[in-house]
């Protein structure tokens, strides 16, 4: 499944008392590889920011006054989010504005686009409990460089969620192995006889199994306690 990772900047806080999107910006992913095919719109809210939400993201409305109306390009985002999976951190605030903008614009919802919806706030808060889980906080936990994030942007902070959420979903990479390809014209493999031969078994140490442990754990909490052992164990 594609992953479309995606943020958004508003003119306030809430979309039910007129506050509008000004900025999308969508990063893709396949096989958890950036591809570059990514999207980023401007639009004319019609209103202007209020003065909290201007110190955040620092788009004028000067800047806005030429750039489209929601509606103009809604049928290019629908096509682009359609099927895949969408990341984003504090999912229902962009939810909730982006149901509203497809409402007002007489197009289809965003939950019914998708394929479905990933929350890394959910997932980082599940991870980190009782720690700060913000998109900078976890950039300095994770170690991504989030320096030219001197105010929010859509696409650079889809761009700098895209790593983050390598970086907290990363246990699934070790448990990926890439198939042998068996392609013709490949030399054929030597069998051989193993059978007398006498092999010691060389036990972990209390240190290795108590490290090994703590991987699990970790691997554990990046699938949200979806692991398989776990599940045997319980059964």
């Amino acid at each position: 499944m594609r992953q479309i990772v995606l943020d958004t900047e508003t003119t306030g806080l809430n979309p039910e008392t007129g506050d509008r999107l000004i900025e999308i910006g969508c990063v893709e992913l396949v096989a958890r590889k950036l591809t570059g095919n990514n999207l980023q719109f401007y639009f004319n809210p019609g209103r202007s920011s209020s003065e909290e939400a201007l110190r955040v993201h620092g788009i004028s409305d000067e800047f806005l006054r030429d750039k489209p109306k929601f509606a103009e390009v809604a049928d290019e985002l629908l096509a682009y989010l359609a099927g895949a999976e969408v990341i984003i951190h504090n999912a229902p605030f962009d939810i909730g504005f982006l149901e509203k903008e497809l409402e007002i614009s007489g197009r289809p919802s965003f939950r019914a686009t998708v394929g479905k919806v990933t929350d890394t706030l959910v997932m980082a808060k599940e991870m980190y409990p009782g720690k700060r889980n913000s998109l900078d906080a976890l950039c300095d936990r994770l170690g991504v460089d989030n320096s030219g994030r001197t105010l929010h942007g859509a696409l650079l902070d889809a761009e700098l969620l895209a790593d983050v959420y390598i970086y907290l979903t990363r246990g699934q990479d070790a448990l990926l192995i890439d198939a042998v390809p068996t392609d013709v014209g490949m030399t054929p493999s030597v069998q051989a006889d193993f059978r007398q031969l006498s092999l010691p078994v060389i036990e972990a140490t209390e240190q290795e199994v108590t490290a090994h442990e703590e991987v699990l754990v970790q691997l554990d909490k990046a699938s949200g306690g979806k692991t398989v052992w776990r599940s045997l164990l319980a059964g």
